[in-house]
């Protein structure tokens, strides 16, 4: 039987008047993806993590929102949502969804008729999780009608927030409000870490992961056979849950001196061990499935070769799907490069990848 910690006050982020009114207006946010390096696999109530995860923030890969607000009369959630000028009424359920998770927390939501625009940076259906990035910039707008509202609010309130409605949307959006690292979920060696939202690494990085390098090979491009959604509910009576949480809680223990000695070999170690856990518990639920592919495979075992047979420094890791993330050090830009058009790039949808790199995570337009 799985032990549910009991959910912390929330009283923080519930606003009980504005000092200034709005009319209308617009807001544009830029906001990352991120890819995750201890995963995070399993949740409970609104959106809460089961172990902890740390996460790059990525650079390239981002969403772009555009939020026009303008007050109205009428009650109720009122809202239309574009995907590159064309509207898209299917993401309308999860809106809603998600207006009725933080309207508590964003009392003015049903005082405006929104039109949400986004736009995203990748190749749509390329899958690259755009849940993370399109939730973070939608919250960080929503956050900015607030503080224009509020302006006493600081910096650390608004991000905090921000990450923290984000959570409320995509679990894994929480993590791309700042960057370069971000630690989700409480870990008693982290201090300040919480279940409720991102917070930054706070111990030293060693120079050997800064510009840290990850260029995606997109294996497969289509609709996963199984969604993140049912693949964490599947945790709850996962018969190696409590294992993986507690291996999730000591490998993010472990990677604090990695950073700060700069120790690559054992941050490829714990990475690729995380990412082969993460499909393993799908592999081993009830019921069972395999996102990886063929191809996935090809190319675990050609960096592998391509590693011991060279020295490189190059590793995977892999989100809740087919596509490889390559993880390398700066120095190793032209490298890895050259074997991915030469060796790697064949067994991509299409022959296509991305080149992306560490980042800082959202900002402002």
């Amino acid at each position: 039987m799985l032990s549910i910690p009991i959910n912390m006050p929330l009283h923080k982020f519930i606003v009980c008047n504005y000092t200034h009114s709005l009319s209308s207006g617009t807001i544009t946010w830029q906001s990352p993806s991120n890819i995750a390096l201890v995963k995070y696999w399993g949740k409970y109530g609104e959106q809460m993590p089961m172990n902890p995860s740390i996460s790059f923030t990525l650079k390239n890969c981002n969403t772009k929102t555009m939020l026009s607000y303008v007050k109205k009369n009428s009650d109720g959630f009122n809202f239309e949502v574009f995907l590159d000028g064309k509207r898209e009424k299917r993401f309308a359920s999860k809106i809603q969804k998600f207006f009725e998770r933080v309207e508590v927390y964003l009392p003015f939501l049903k005082d405006f008729k929104f039109k949400i625009e986004t736009s995203n940076s990748f190749p749509h259906s390329s899958g690259i999780a755009s849940s993370a990035s399109g939730m973070s910039a939608l919250s960080l707008c929503l956050m900015d009608m607030e503080r224009q509202m509020q302006p006493a609010i600081t910096k650390d309130y608004f991000n905090e927030k921000a990450s923290f409605l984000a959570r409320l949307g995509s679990g894994s959006a929480c993590r791309s409000v700042e960057g370069p690292l971000i630690v989700w979920g409480e870990h008693q060696k982290i201090e300040g870490s919480s279940n409720l939202f991102g917070t930054k690494f706070p111990f030293k990085v060693h120079k050997n992961f800064q510009n840290y390098q990850d260029t995606i090979l997109l294996v497969d491009k289509g609709e996963k056979q199984v969604s993140s959604t049912l693949g964490h509910d599947l945790m709850l009576d996962h018969p190696f849950a409590e294992q993986r949480f507690r291996q999730a809680r000591e490998n993010l223990s472990k990677l604090i001196p990695i950073f700060e000695k700069g120790n690559i070999s054992e941050f490829i170690k714990l990475v690729e061990s995380e990412a082969l856990s993460l499909h393993a518990m799908m592999m081993t639920s009830m019921p069972y499935f395999i996102l990886m592919k063929p191809n996935t495979l090809e190319i675990i075992n050609r960096i592998w070769k391509f590693r011991n047979e060279t020295g490189s420094k190059v590793c995977f890791t892999l989100d809740a799907g087919a596509n490889v993330h390559l993880l390398y050090p700066e120095t190793e830009k032209k490298t890895i490069s050259k074997l991915i058009k030469k060796d790697l790039s064949q067994f991509c949808k299409n022959g296509e990848f991305i080149e992306d790199e560490v980042g800082l995570g959202a900002k402002k337009l």
